[in-house]
């Protein structure tokens, strides 16, 4: 974690990634700090540099809506990178008591009864539904049938890092634990202070170097439809697309779908795995990374 603000970490470390050359600025000589200094993201951004140096040291929590844009263009942030970059400036200015404590308590963990039914009819289809830290809260049977080498599945980030079976099951590794990272770090964005997400983000930088050195480059991306290339212990190799949805009523939560093309090998798996599924896991109240129950 950091003693910093969030804000300013995140200007941090954006700012240390980026060389001279990345936005148009000359390189002269030995540079006593990686990546750009304050002053050169300050000129790029048309403001004072005791301003921006204000930002990043978290004595300035309110920039308006042009500066923010403004440092974002000059930290060339895309679009995920800068709706993170306004969440936590909102979250900065945000007084103490307007916080609700989101990411992960309370009704969040609540999965409604119509979605767990929707999932329970997937016969043919592995679905799950996420938490913001990335709590599996709910699986169907096919869900639990593709991940049963793990051992546990309960959280994804877990699983990918720290998990023995993480590697070997997602084929991709680098690509699934960049892609963790980055998600918990778009859902950390929305409220700095959610006690699941740091808790998660917390214990997993001390069970794993890998994720804690990722942690801090503060990459941001939220889930999209892709492909995946997973190996299970029993039925093989699997290529499979999948899709994330926001849930209606529980927006932070997500319904994640996995889906093979038809009459191709990953299907014949997934019937395979079918036969040998156990029942659906129940929608979880109290997720817990280190808990022994096997809740998704």
């Amino acid at each position: 974690m950091s003693n910093g603000t969030p804000l300013g970490d995140f200007l941090r470390a954006r700012r240390e990634a980026l060389k001279p050359h990345d936005v148009g600025l000359p390189e002269h000589g030995r540079r006593r700090v990686p990546g750009l200094r304050r002053e050169e993201v300050a000129l790029l951004a048309g403001v004072s540099s005791d301003y921006y140096v204000r930002l990043e040291q978290g004595r300035e929590s309110s920039p308006s809506p042009q500066v923010v844009e403004a440092v974002a263009q000059a930290l060339r942030l895309d679009a995920e990178a800068t709706d993170h970059l306004n969440r936590l400036c909102l979250a900065a200015s945000r007084r103490p008591r307007d916080r609700r404590g989101r990411g992960g308590r309370g009704g969040q963990d609540q999965v409604s009864r119509q979605l767990l039914e929707l999932m329970d009819g997937w016969e043919h289809t592995p679905a799950f539904v996420l938490g913001p830290a990335l709590d599996v809260l709910a699986g169907n049977s096919l869900a639990t049938a593709l991940h049963r080498g793990f051992e546990r599945f309960d959280n994804l980030a877990r699983m990918v890092f720290v998990d023995p079976a993480g590697r070997a099951f997602y084929q991709e590794w680098e690509r699934a634990a960049h892609s963790c990272v980055a998600e918990l770090r778009a859902a950390y964005g929305h409220d700095p202070t959610a006690e699941r997400i740091n808790a998660v983000v917390g214990e997993l930088c001390d069970a794993s170097a890998e994720f804690a050195a990722l942690w801090r480059l503060h990459e941001v991306k939220g889930k999209s439809q892709e492909g995946k290339h997973l190996r299970h212990p029993e039925v093989g190799d699997l290529h499979i697309r999948f899709a994330a949805f926001t849930v209606n009523g529980a927006p932070h939560q997500q319904l994640v779908v996995y889906q093979a093309e038809p009459a191709s090998p990953a299907a014949a798996a997934f019937e395979a795995l079918r036969a040998m599924a156990t029942p659906p896991v129940p929608a979880r109240t109290s997720p817990a990374l280190d808990s022994g129950t096997g809740d998704q």
